[in-house]
């Protein structure tokens, strides 16, 4: 739901009104339902609106209460809303909308920053104090919803995309040569506070930031869960655990029906969205509409598992969308969802999650999806390889199989003015799996995952393809209640099965075993994992680009070596490696950085 922007002065000037508005242009597609900017002194804000709860115009933003002395502006959805508006009312609190933003509004306003505690949903806000004239930002526990940052000692920049903060103008393109490291790196994830840009920040998830009028800041991290096991639990049998999680589940997915609008679901036909399908049947939804998007093939790889999605259609009898995209609708996708990334992103998901969002925003505002699940649950290979690991050589065994390439390979593949000395990527892990709170090796995989993969790679796919269309994607998996039950679950129910077990077991007396038990897929799209033809042209171009020629990111000799062997150079995780250089090399020339 909608993006938001806005500017902060230190100098004693007024707010660049005209930067916030060219910033909130850039976000039509997050909020295509409406628009708004607000000014006073050294503070501006910018939003553009979808319209989920609280249609009318009461719920627009900015959203100024000049009771309390608060303007607030907000992207997401809190998901209990209606349950604080009433116990803010019992407080005396008198509301003119019944929308969510009023709520955060006022929730600041009786608890201060930790109003944050209090809200169950995916969320970036920022509130101004009129008369202290302090600034407060925060971003939801996941990092679901993106809040990017631009800092000098004259002002703060926000927005919900880094090339909103591009428009405003004032920003270093330089890359951050430690973003760079862990792109090539870990994954292509690139940990808050970095961006691939040395000029741009994001804030990171579960933090609030309280800045003052003179620019002076302090960041509160306010949730983290713990990977261990509490002795509250410690009689639990495995079927104790599958029903403590299976009723946070239904929990999180009744949470997120919470609209003014229909919700639907996007339906992979693997196990996480097949049994978010079911649970909503077994609490009496009739008719849901649901979601199925498949490619050609090519290179020997099938492009769409509608066998499965099917199975789960059929059998709870949704409104289902079976959505077939031709070959020749594909290789403009590449370019429109590069464009529509805040960060580069090597995903091939990101144009399957592009094109299935285009087509479903026809049809619906918002949906739920299986994302998180993997994370949350144990449904990646590299999880069971690390049970027998003890727990101080957790870190290279999770390195060995996730990290994209070692780092004695960049001398190599980049050119040496962007080669950082240190293994930043192995450092960043490092000093993740030292942090106490996670008992083995398994939890200690999964906390970083979860706190930091999950959210700068799979939830950021989904946030940048969804809202790119005006569409509002919800992740039941990722309510943070049933995040705490799982991180505290013992790894061993949760890697039963080949991964999920604890899942697994939940869906089997609600839905066909063979979603269940099939083998783990993918949103494939061939065209992209199998470079050929116009797509390996297209590679070819980006990275023989006159701009990529200047920016020299990569040595001359390893590209030419990747476009004579497109395919036959993967990442430890299968990704192509052209396609991972190209990629960032599209990205950068899409945002015109120089």
């Amino acid at each position: 739901m909608c993006g938001l922007s806005g500017e902060l002065r230190f100098d004693g000037r007024g707010a660049d009104v005209d930067a916030v508005v060219r910033m909130t242009a850039t976000m039509v597609q997050r909020g295509p339902d409406g628009a708004g900017v607000w000014s006073a002194g050294p503070v501006a804000f910018g939003h553009r609106r979808l319209k989920i709860i609280d249609l009318s115009e009461r719920g627009a933003q900015p959203m100024v209460d000049s009771e309390l002395g608060l303007t607030t502006v907000f992207n997401g959805c809190i998901y209990n809303y209606q349950e604080l508006r009433d116990e803010l009312v019992a407080a005396g609190y008198r509301f003119f909308s019944t929308s969510d933003t009023e709520v955060i509004g006022k929730a600041y306003h009786r608890w201060g920053t930790h109003c944050v505690d209090h809200f169950a949903g995916m969320f970036a806000f920022a509130v101004s104090e009129r008369d202290s004239g302090r600034l407060v930002l925060a971003r939801d526990r996941l990092g679901i919803k993106p809040l990017y940052l631009a800092a000098d000692s004259e002002r703060l920049r926000f927005a919900s995309t880094l090339p909103a903060l591009l428009a405003g103008g004032g920003v270093s393109s330089d890359i951050d040569l430690v973003a760079f490291h862990h792109y090539l790196s870990f994954h292509s994830v690139v940990p808050a506070p970095h961006t691939i840009l040395a000029g741009v920040r994001k804030l990171p998830a579960a933090t609030v930031r309280v800045v003052e009028p003179d620019g002076r800041f302090t960041d509160e991290v306010y949730w983290s869960p713990s990977f261990t096991r509490d002795p509250a639990h410690a009689g639990w049998t495995a079927r104790d655990w599958q029903d403590a999680i299976a009723e946070k589940l239904r929990l999180a997915v009744h949470r997120r029906m919470v609209a003014d609008v229909p919700v639907g679901v996007l339906l992979s036909g693997g196990l996480d969205s097949s049994l978010i399908v079911a649970l909503l049947a077994e609490a009496g939804q009739h008719g849901l509409a649901t979601f199925s998007v498949g490619f050609e093939a090519a290179g020997g790889e099938s492009g769409d598992e509608f066998a499965y999605s099917d199975i789960i259609a059929r059998h709870f009898e949704t409104d289902h969308h079976q959505i077939r995209v031709p070959g020749s609708r594909l290789l403009p996708a590449v370019d429109a969802a590069v464009a529509a990334m805040s960060e580069p992103m090597v995903s091939h998901d990101c144009v399957a999650f592009y094109l299935l969002s285009q087509e479903v925003s026809r049809h619906v505002k918002v949906v739920q999806s299986g994302q998180g699940a993997d994370e949350v649950f144990a449904g990646y290979s590299w999880y069971p390889p690390l049970a027998g690991v003890p727990r101080d050589q957790a870190v290279d065994a999770y390195l060995r199989v996730f990290a994209d390439r070692p780092h004695r390979d960049m001398p190599a593949m980049v050119e040496p003015h962007h080669l950082i000395e240190a293994d930043a990527s192995r450092h960043f892990a490092a000093s993740h799996f030292a942090r106490p709170g996670a008992d083995t090796s398994v939890d200690a995989a999964l906390r970083i995952d979860s706190a930091v993969m999950l959210i700068d790679d799979p939830v950021k796919r989904v946030d940048n393809m969804t809202m790119a269309a005006g569409l509002e994607a919800r992740t039941p998996f990722l309510d943070h209640e049933l995040v705490e039950l799982a991180a505290a679950c013992p790894p061993e129910f949760k890697l039963a099965s080949g991964g999920k077990g604890v899942l697994k077991d939940i869906g089997r007396p609600l839905m066909p075993v063979d979603v269940i038990d099939r083998p783990k897929g993918y949103f494939p799209v061939p065209a992209i994992r199998h470079l050929d033809g116009p797509f390996l042209d297209r590679v070819r171009d980006a990275l023989t680009d006159p701009a990529a020629k200047s920016r020299g990111l990569f040595r001359p000799a390893w590209i030419q070596a990747m476009l004579a062997a497109p395919n036959d150079n993967r990442t430890t995780l299968g990704a192509n490696a052209l396609w991972q250089a190209a990629l960032l090399e599209m990205w950068l020339q899409t945002q015109g950085v120089a």
